[in-house]
């Protein structure tokens, strides 16, 4: 991972400047705005076609086109993310209901997921805060005074085969049908939760209605799992990488944490794409409301911010393994490295 040196990369004042330049961006364009729109939802919507046509002849031919469309799935959800921000049109209510229908869609409770995806940007980095909106991640030394059990089970939940595999299944079917963590929080998130579960059961009930179980299994399922795992997979990538930065409550600052705690995800163009460049995510982080269709025009004029917190999807790999934050090395470390440490006293 390759890291651009900033004259004051630990400043927040440094941080802070990066946001008044920043700002320049956070206009919708409403044209693309609605262009944008229409080149996900267009083809997400013949794709499903396709595949339930595919069905009356072949069923691997519908599940790979499934598959297919997972990728503009997590398209949709990138639209809901900055509907979430409110930066996606200049009207608020219009970016509000344009969240709430493609909540429906990626099965994702549009009110639940603004306030605890507000969670996480205001408290992303912060040792003192983790919870909500974000992957659990343990210091060292929280880990260290563990049970045998409590670190079988964090290294359970760390697993790569429940991270990106069980864990978005749950969370996407299960976990969203209901306003975890803000059960007491108001009714406007029951009203978001239960109101989007009624829409996705009534949309599955047409379904099944017109085509049975078939378009279920074959079309809606996979393609969720698809976008689930795809989705896990960049959030996770975006904060979890051995260089980030974690601080307790007293040293953490919000636009430090962002500059310094989200990476640079380089992608091929067309992974690049289909992920509404949500890889730029330093940037995003910094400044929430810029649209996603304009981050690169932040990377093109800004070449400190482009080669800043750089890494590659081969690079990407390698931070599976990273599972730990090291208070002292302040960075990220893997179970094997700790358990090559002498033992102390």
């Amino acid at each position: 991972m390759r890291h651009q040196s900033f004259s004051e990369p630990s400043s927040p004042e440094s941080a802070r400047h990066w946001v008044r330049i920043l700002a320049q961006y956070r206009e919708p364009v409403t044209w693309r705005s609605i262009f944008e729109i229409g080149v996900s939802f267009g083809p997400f919507l013949a794709l499903w076609a396709l595949a339930w046509w595919s069905l009356s002849f072949s069923y691997w031919l519908a599940f790979a086109l499934s598959c297919l469309n997972g990728g503009f799935l997590v398209r949709m959800f990138i639209i809901q993310h900055d509907c979430g921000h409110g930066g996606y049109f200049k009207n608020r209510k219009v970016s509000d209901w344009v969240g709430r229908v493609l909540g429906v869609l990626t099965l994702t409770p549009y009110a639940v997921w603004q306030r605890s995806h507000a969670l996480h940007h205001g408290a992303a980095g912060n040792l003192d805060q983790r919870g909500i909106g974000d992957i659990h991640t343990m210091t060292v030394a929280e880990y260290q005074q563990l049970s045998a059990w409590g670190r079988f089970m964090y290294r359970l939940y760390r697993n790569p085969f429940v991270l990106f595999g069980l864990g978005p299944v749950y969370l996407y079917l299960f976990q969203n049908r209901l306003p975890v963590g803000l059960m007491k929080s108001g009714s406007k998130y029951w009203y978001s939760a239960m109101g989007t579960n009624l829409m996705i059961a009534l949309s599955l009930s047409i379904i099944a209605w017109f085509g049975g179980a078939a378009p279920i299994l074959l079309i809606f399922l996979p393609s969720i799992f698809v976008a689930a795992s795809a989705g896990m997979w960049m959030f996770y990538v975006q904060h979890q990488f051995e260089d980030t930065h974690w601080d307790k409550e007293e040293d953490w600052q919000l636009h430090d944490a962002a500059l310094h705690g989200s990476s640079h995800y380089v992608l091929p163009a067309a992974l690049q794409w289909m992920t509404g460049n949500i890889g730029v995510h330093h940037v995003h982080h910094l400044y929430s409301r810029i649209p996603f269709y304009r981050l690169t025009e932040v990377l093109r004029d800004h070449k400190e911010l482009a080669e800043a917190q750089r890494m590659t999807l081969l690079e990407s790999f390698g931070c599976v393994r990273l599972n730990l934050w090291d208070e002292n090395l302040r960075k990220l470390v893997s179970f094997s490295e700790v358990r090559r440490r002498p033992a102390t006293v």
